[in-house]
């Protein structure tokens, strides 16, 4: 997650820029209003492996502090790598850290932090540059990224939280399509890297279609050097993997794993290439 410079300084291959600046605000009420409406059986209800929904809503507050002193104010100072440690295995380390320090603050608290601190991350990502190079995006194979992909993913890590949230007290997934649209979306800007190691020959597109006012087709074209977003499409598809949203956005953050969604597709084409697109990860893991 380093901002060094490499050869793909353009991202033309990530397709289309998302403008995701307009839906933090939003997001962030709908997050602080449930977290306000919880009963305290709620907050101590599983929301993931290991986590409660106080722990989650802590790490949320952590990724914000995180953004604002790291992009906002330059700050460098925090916890470092371990000898050998792996990106993963640092993140879910000083993540673990954080979740167990902040277990003394009340639900109250953390949520009156989380609306202050909350606040200030929606108004760094309203006005920051689209185009300005900002912290690599793994899952996409971009490093550095540009901010609207890096803006877009966290949108996305703050739904998704809330989702999960969601469904620890007993509710569905919050099936608004205006935000869910752009979750989706950004969750497909995995599918280039997902395909790096497939070989096909160039020219040969995969195309995935979410069904649903929130959904949209993407396509996939093999160049020769990597696949592309940014590619017409206009030739015939090698493979077609059809989702529904929730199988997709499951899947993309693996609350679903691969054969499961592949047994839920539906699929045309090569069965090799709807399998490797049934690998997709959008987020890191």
């Amino acid at each position: 997650m380093s901002n060094r410079s490499n050869d793909d300084a353009d991202h033309s291959w990530l397709g289309p820029p998302i403008d995701a600046r307009p839906y933090f605000a939003a997001e962030h009420a709908a997050l602080i209003g449930m977290l306000r409406g919880l009963a305290p059986a709620g907050w101590r209800a599983q929301a993931v492996p290991g986590w409660t929904v106080r722990d989650l809503a802590a790490h949320v507050l952590g990724d914000c502090y995180g953004r604002l002193a790291r992009d906002r104010d330059g700050h460098r100072e925090g916890p470092g790598f371990a000898p050998g440690e792996t990106l993963e295995a640092f993140i879910h380390r000083s993540n673990q850290e954080w979740v167990d320090a902040c277990r003394r603050i009340s639900p109250a608290a953390l949520t009156d932090t989380l609306e202050l601190v909350g606040g200030q991350v929606v108004r760094f990502f309203e006005t920051a540059g689209p185009g300005s190079p900002a912290l690599g995006v793994s899952w996409a194979g971009a490093d550095p990224a540009p901010m609207w992909l890096d803006s877009a993913r966290e949108l996305t890590e703050f739904w998704t939280h809330r989702q999960q949230i969601r469904h620890a007290v007993g509710q569905e997934t919050d099936a608004d399509p205006c935000t869910l649209s752009v979750v989706l979306d950004t969750f497909l800007r995995a599918l280039p890297h997902t395909l790096r190691t497939v070989e096909a020959p160039v020219g040969t597109q995969v195309q995935v279609r979410i069904d649903g006012p929130a959904g949209g087709t993407w396509t996939a074209t093999a160049t020769g050097p990597r696949w592309s977003l940014a590619e017409p499409g206009t030739g015939r598809v090698a493979a077609l993997v059809r989702l529904d949203a929730e199988t997709a956005w499951r899947l993309c953050t693996r609350g679903l794993q691969p054969d499961a969604a592949t047994a839920r597709a539906r699929i045309e084409g090569d069965r090799r290439l709807a399998e490797a697109v049934c690998r997709i990860v959008s987020v890191i893991h």
